[in-house]
C-alpha cells in the first residue's frame, strides 16, 4: 500500500507542476491561482490531520494572496513532506483511524488510507476546475494530467 500511495503522490506532484506551468504561461490569471492555492492549503490541512497536528497550519481554505511563485514553492515543499510521511509510515498505519473536525465543525473518524485517497481525488478535481478557468481566461491548450499518461511518462 505504501508504494501505491507514493506513486499517487508523485503523480499529484507531476500534475500540479504541469498545471502551474500553464498558469504561469497564461500570465497567472487570478481564478486558476486561487484554485491552486486552495488545492495546496487543503493538502496542508490533510497533512496536518494525518500527522495529528492541531491546530492546523491555516484556517483559511480559500486564500486570496497566493502568487504562482508561492504555489511553486509549496508544491515542492508539500510533496517532500507527503513522501517523507509515507516513507516513514508503517504499513499497519494505513488502517489507523484519524479523528478530526472539518471546516464546518463536523466530527469524523476516517482511516489514513481513505484520507490519502481523498487528497489525491481532491487534487484532481481542483486541477480540473483550474483548467476550466484557464480556458475561460484564453489558454488554448492544457497539460495532459491523466494518471495513465503520467505512468507512460515514467516508463518511457
Amino acid at each position: 500500500m505504501k508504494n501505491h500511495f507514493i506513486k499517487l503522490f508523485n503523480y499529484d506532484h507531476f500534475a500540479n507542476n504541469a498545471l502551474l506551468k500553464v498558469i504561469i504561461d497564461a500570465n497567472s490569471p487570478h481564478r486558476p491561482i486561487q484554485l491552486m492555492a486552495h488545492l495546496l492549503v487543503a493538502e496542508r490541512r490533510w497533512l496536518d490531520r494525518v500527522n495529528e497536528v492541531i491546530p492546523y497550519s491555516s484556517n483559511e481554505l480559500w486564500p486570496t494572496d497566493f502568487t504562482a511563485e508561492h504555489c511553486q514553492k509549496l508544491i515542492i515543499e508539500y510533496h517532500e513532506e507527503w513522501i517523507g510521511f509515507l516513507e516513514r509510515m508503517p504499513e499497519a498505519d494505513f488502517s489507523r483511524i484519524i479523528s478530526y473536525q472539518n471546516s464546518m465543525g463536523d466530527n469524523y473518524n476516517t482511516a489514513v488510507s481513505d484520507l490519502l485517497t481523498h487528497v489525491i481525488n481532491h487534487g484532481t478535481h481542483t486541477r480540473a476546475q483550474a483548467g476550466q478557468q484557464l480556458k475561460l481566461a484564453g489558454a488554448e491548450t492544457l497539460p495532459i494530467t491523466d494518471y495513465v499518461y503520467y505512468l507512460k511518462q515514467l516508463n518511457s
